[in-house]
């Protein structure tokens, strides 16, 4: 094992070109999930292969290049900026005498620094070690020397070497507890939905303003940072909206290129409330070069938790860095479409608040029963 002398949570980032059209902005993107998770970057690698190299994925030659970083500045921590095998990430802690850890590891570390509710722990907890069990092996190096470094958040040192028996145990175990509070919400929507209470989830891409549009909608307190996944519990309060009446606006975790299946898989029943919202707000930077390829791809995990035949306004945000009005689209059928506005100065929200009692009324219409006539013979 390397002993650094530098802070635990210094890291090189190491991102290979496999000519992949997005992968400028996904390495942008390793740069913010590396400072959100708290890893201050000592050098970034990259290089170009047609394909990863089956032992290391690296390859000979830029391993070595990482290795001489590595011993040079006594770097602890290796970031991979793709999914590693566990042979490989086996063979890369050898080779380099640092901790290794891949995109997925570093998102489910995050994951478990930003949880706050028992829900969310047990959420980030299972996604962990369901991840984990297949790389107990490469992953023991002096864990518990590293009990709050990048990628061993979570479960912790003693349950990540536990056996495969237990560990299987403990999966179960967070299933069920999962289970146990998905009935709690189904409970309380029904008890929501014999209101006749209008549900909204606000969902998008992380970093995209959600939490700020929540904050700004409900006078709440929710967390926000300009970080990646700043916020993961989803958030619920019912508020008064003119024109709407009573409302229950939801806030979700965000979405992001390549999110792990397992961590989708782990959250669905925090985003099973989404599923069953009458209106989604799909928040988008509108600022953000890469804005379409974002809304595809929340609009790709909205189809796989089946929320994508809910009606859905695109919110624009952020138009106060452009010194952009606000404004309203409709599409060609007279429904709101788009709304451009800034949740951070409150430009656009009146807008908003009538879309919001519009879409009130649409929805309150199509619940009513429809007059049946006989026929006439």
């Amino acid at each position: 094992m390397l002993e650094s002398t530098t802070a635990p949570n210094t890291a090189v980032l190491v991102s290979l070109d496999f000519g992949a059209p997005d992968y400028a902005e996904s390495l942008e993107e390793l740069r913010l999930l590396a400072e959100s998770a708290g890893v201050q970057t000592v050098a970034l690698v990259e290089g170009k292969r047609q394909r990863p190299d089956a032992s290391t994925f690296a390859g000979s030659g830029k391993l070595d290049e990482i290795a001489a970083i590595v011993e040079q500045h006594e770097v602890p921590l290796v970031i991979f900026n793709h999914d590693l095998s566990p042979a490989q990430m086996r063979n890369l802690t050898a080779k380099l005498q640092a901790r290794v850890i891949d995109r997925t590891m570093l998102i489910l570390d995050i994951f478990a620094l930003r949880a706050q509710s028992h829900e969310g722990k047990v959420q980030v907890e299972l996604a962990q070690l369901k991840y984990l069990s297949t790389r107990l092996v490469g992953m023991n190096m002096d864990m518990g020397q590293q009990k709050y470094a990048v990628g061993a958040r979570g479960p912790g040192e003693t349950q990540l070497e536990l056996d495969r028996r237990k560990l299987d145990r403990r999966v179960q175990l967070l299933k069920e507890r999962l289970e146990k509070l998905r009935r709690h919400r189904q409970i309380q929507r029904r008890a929501r939905n014999r209101s006749d209470v209008f549900s909204v989830s606000i969902v998008g891409y992380t970093n995209a303003g959600k939490s700020t549009l929540f904050n700004r909608l409900t006078h709440a307190n929710v967390y926000v940072a300009n970080q990646l996944f700043a916020t993961l519990d989803t958030t619920a309060r019912k508020v008064f909206i003119e024109g709407s009446g009573q409302v229950v606006l939801s806030d979700t975790v965000g979405f992001i290129r390549h999110l792990p299946h397992g961590l989708v898989a782990a959250f669905r029943s925090t985003l099973e409330e989404t599923t069953f919202a009458d209106l989604l707000l799909h928040v988008v930077d509108a600022n953000s070069p890469e804005r379409h390829d974002q809304i595809a791809e929340v609009n790709k995990v909205l189809h796989e938790i089946g929320a994508d035949k809910i009606p859905q306004i695109v919110i624009f945000n952020k138009i106060d860095l452009q010194g952009l009005p606000p404004a309203v689209k409709r599409n060609e059928y007279g429904k709101i479409a788009s709304i451009h506005l800034s949740a951070k100065t409150g430009a656009g929200m009146d807008e908003l608040r009538a879309a919001l009692a519009e879409a009130r009324d649409v929805q309150a219409q199509s619940a009513q029963p429809q007059e049946w006539h006989p026929l006439n013979d």
